[in-house]
Order: C-alpha cells, then structure tokens, then sequence
C-alpha cells in the first residue's frame, strides 16, 4: 500500500465516519409524535368550530372549541410527562392556539350576531383575534423572566371560553335567531372586553404550581365531585360561569398584589 493509498483509506474512514454523522443527525430531524398529535386536535378542533358556525351550528362551533381547550392542556403535559419537549412543538402549539383561542371564537361570535353591527361588528371581531395573537406573542416572548405562578392578562384559551360559552349558554336558552340591537351591543362588549382582558396587565392564577402527586384533604375530592356533578347537570352554564369568575379573579388579584407591594414598600421610596 502506498503512502497515497494510505491517505485515500483515511480519507474514506473520515467519510464513513461523517456519514455517520449525518444518517444520526437526519435521524434527529424528526419531530415527537404523540404531543404533536394533541396539538393537531387542537388546530383540527379550532378549524371544525369555523366550519361549524359558517353552517349555522354555533352550539356545535362553541363545544368544539372547549374541547380545543382540553387538548390543549393535554398536549403539554404530555410533552413533560414524556420528555418530548421540543422548539417544533412550542411553535406549532403557539399558531394551533392563535387558530383555535383567536380566529375561531372571533370568527363564531361574529356569524352568531356581530355580523349584524356590520363594520363596528367585524372590527370587534378583528380586535379578539389580535389580541390573541399579541398576547401568544408576548408570551412566547417572555417565557424566560415571568413568575410561572401567573399569567399577564387573560390566558386565550379562557378569553375564548368567554365568548363562545356566552354563545353557548345563550343558544341554550333558545333565544331567538335575530336579538334587539341593544343585546347585541352587550355581545361585542363582552367580545370587546375579552380581548382587551388578553393584553392587559392583570395578574391571573396560572395553576402551574398545583402538584398532583402529593396527598390532598379527603374534603378536595369531595369538591372535584361536587363540580363534576354541577357540571353535569348543565355543562354551558356551568363551565361559562366558571370562565366569568376566572376572568373577575384578574382584577382582583391585581389589586390584592398591588396592595401587598404597597405595605411592603418603605414611604419613602
């Protein structure tokens, strides 16, 4: 063998060793299947919600996004429980949640009766839905400095549950197909006022730092019992009520902080 012939063996050797190299990192490349499947149910779910109201089936529309919501909360725990976090999976949840918690209440509320306000109807519209987008972005954004114990401004997925169970609950009811211009109005500013609950500053309970795997007093699982069987016997009213004193607890929890920093801090400062 000449010294040629020696080079060229380590030169294949060297090759041979960066192929692979590369069949490892192309293996790598991949994306973790079960949470991504819940985040798709997500985005499945939001998407059949518009088709849904676009039909004329608002009840159907509002169910289908709620069960986005259960899905939604799904597919991070599962990510952690199976240590399949990703960057590719953060990104897809963020546009499943925008399509899901943004364009698709935004879109039901607007088919159910907004459309009836014409320009100021669809501009209300367009407002939740920016503010979905904005308020993914600034979390998103800010992943690394916030308390994990709270949220800044009304989680989306709750947002929606504004809208869609007031959409709900009032279907429910059997109300009528065309509502007096004043109850309308209440509709957009309750539309309105979701998505202003999005970007704002209030202080929410994030629920993050409840663990699961310690022992709880026997009286909590007679509580969980309690709402289940509450929840029960009239699911939209139940669960948009819920919503409407999750969304109440920001402003009064944002007081209660801003006390507790006042007694904290000296007068003189």
């Amino acid at each position: 063998m000449t010294p040629d012939d020696e080079g060229s063996s380590d030169i294949d050797e060297m090759n041979g060793t960066d192929d692979r190299h590369e069949g490892r990192a192309r293996r790598r490349r991949g994306i973790f299947l079960l949470p991504n499947l819940f985040t798709t149910g997500v985005l499945f779910s939001g998407f059949f919600a518009i088709v849904s109201a676009i039909n004329g089936e608002f009840t159907t529309a509002a169910i289908a996004v709620f069960v986005a919501m259960v899905l939604d909360t799904l597919d991070g725990r599962v990510a952690r429980m199976t240590d399949t976090q990703s960057e590719f999976g953060a990104q897809y949840d963020s546009l499943s949640d925008l399509v899901s918690f943004g364009v698709a209440p935004a879109l039901v509320v607007y088919l159910w009766q907004l459309q009836d306000l014409g320009n100021l109807g669809w501009v209300a519209a367009f407002f939740f839905a920016t503010a979905a987008a904005l308020r993914l972005a600034r979390f998103n954004s800010r992943l690394a400095v916030v308390d994990k114990r709270f949220f800044q401004g009304l989680p989306s997925p709750a947002a929606a549950a504004l809208v869609v169970g007031m959409v709900w609950v009032l279907e429910d009811l059997g109300i009528p197909a065309d509502l007096a211009d004043p109850y309308v109005v209440a509709i957009l500013i309750v539309t309105v006022l979701a998505g202003a609950a999005m970007v704002s500053n209030l202080t929410y309970f994030s629920f993050k730092d409840m663990d699961f795997k310690h022992r709880v007093p026997f009286l909590a699982i007679v509580g969980v019992v309690g709402a289940l069987m509450l929840l029960a016997l009239d699911p939209p009213k139940v669960l948009w009520a819920g919503f409407v004193i999750y969304a109440l607890s920001g402003p009064l929890l944002t007081l209660e902080r801003w006390r507790r920093h006042r007694r904290r801090t000296p007068p003189g400062d």
